[in-house]
């Protein structure tokens, strides 16, 4: 596979996994970074066949709320909403990493949360 085959899938994913999210002319990672993230990133680490994109997803999920990366968490709740897992499955995550993250990790989280995927 090409580094221009790589390129595409990993567009092509993140196109589905960040439908709707808003653009951020801010947050514009420089080209290099982008062009890397899309290729290597999205275009060969997320196309692996070990893990399903929703249980790559969810690590990444769970990841970024043990980080306390909010800016992150809202691109990547909405990509899990976007791949059908469910948002109980999220508060799951949220509250079980409250207790090996830590409260103000898992409270963060759902704040983004509720901003990304509002209760009806």
């Amino acid at each position: 596979m090409t580094n221009e085959d790589r390129t595409k899938l990993g567009r092509e994913l993140t196109a589905k996994l960040f439908a709707g999210a808003p653009r951020n002319p801010k947050g514009r990672l420089p080209d290099p970074l982008r062009d890397y993230t899309a290729r290597y990133l999205f275009g060969e680490v997320w196309q692996g066949k070990e893990l399903s994109l929703e249980e790559r997803s969810l690590i990444t999920c769970a990841t970024l709320i043990a980080l306390n990366r909010t800016a992150e968490q809202h691109l990547h709740f909405l990509a899990a909403k976007n791949l059908g897992l469910p948002r109980a499955k999220l508060e799951g995550v949220i509250t079980h990493l409250a207790h090996y993250a830590g409260w103000p990790c898992a409270a963060s989280a759902s704040h983004v949360l509720n901003e990304v995927w509002p209760t009806e």
